[in-house]
């Protein structure tokens, strides 16, 4: 089994913490394959970065048909681009915050979000109800460290991370902790430890779910608005995006 894991920034280092977490979790016989975007945004923290980093994204899902990959993961909690490349993509394909959220959800009665800045925990607030978690979600919780600053060993991120999860745990009523972005991937276990509770990276979370879909025989339904892109010609920048009949 071949699972795609795509870093939707354009930050290798960041890929890199991801995939070793991807695979610490991976099942003998699943191959992880970790990309970068090849065009975009150092770091996702708006809705401006999540527009402009799907180009970069969908490129790389195109890249995954083409070299036969059976599943593919948005590594971004924001997971942006989903639907789209649920389009083009014959596999599952899943998002960090939707497959983090739904372990969550199987594990306690309640959760609460950490997330990097106020303004990414907007955005996640909305995921939140889009998925249907409003029931089991307490609260999404802002650290306001940038992403880039995750991997600064001056930013104290962990300590900074590791507190806010604590006050989750007291102050909501939580049952676990959902970490709300992809660059924590390597703090779960540690914060797990600390704080006593199931602390949930939606990178594993992930990887493990799509194993599951690919082992049940289940891609992605072409039916519907999940159909492949309907042909037709695309000009600009944007020409060689055309999708082609499937």
């Amino acid at each position: 089994m071949r699972v795609k894991i795509i870093n939707p920034n354009t930050t290798a280092s960041m890929t890199e913490t991801i995939a070793t977490a991807a695979r610490a979790v991976a099942a003998p016989g699943t191959e992880i394959i970790a990309a970068t975007s090849p065009a975009g945004p150092a770091s996702i923290e708006g809705h401006y970065d999540e527009a402009v980093s799907v180009i970069g994204l969908l490129q790389e899902v195109r890249r995954g048909e083409a070299e036969g990959a059976d599943a593919y993961v948005i590594a971004c909690f924001g997971d942006p681009g989903l639907l789209a490349c649920r389009e083009i993509a014959r596999g599952p394909v899943l998002g960090v915050a939707e497959a983090a959220m739904h372990a969550a959800s199987m594990i306690a009665t309640g959760f609460s979000v950490v997330t990097t800045l106020a303004r990414t925990r907007i955005i996640t607030e909305h995921l939140v109800r889009t998925y249907g978690m409003a029931h089991v979600c307490r609260r999404v919780r802002a650290t306001e460290l940038p992403v880039l600053e995750l991997e600064n060993p001056a930013s104290d991120a962990r300590r900074l991370i590791t507190a806010e999860c604590q006050r989750a745990i007291e102050e909501d009523g939580s049952g676990a902790i959902v970490l709300g972005c992809a660059g924590m991937a390597d703090l779960a276990e540690h914060i797990a430890e600390t704080i006593g509770v199931p602390v949930i990276d939606g990178v594993a979370a992930a990887v493990k779910l799509a194993e599951a879909l690919v082992g049940l025989g289940l891609g992605t339904s072409k039916k519907g608005d999940l159909a492949f892109p309907l042909a037709k010609p695309y000009t600009g920048a944007l020409s060689d995006m055309a999708p082609a009949t499937a």
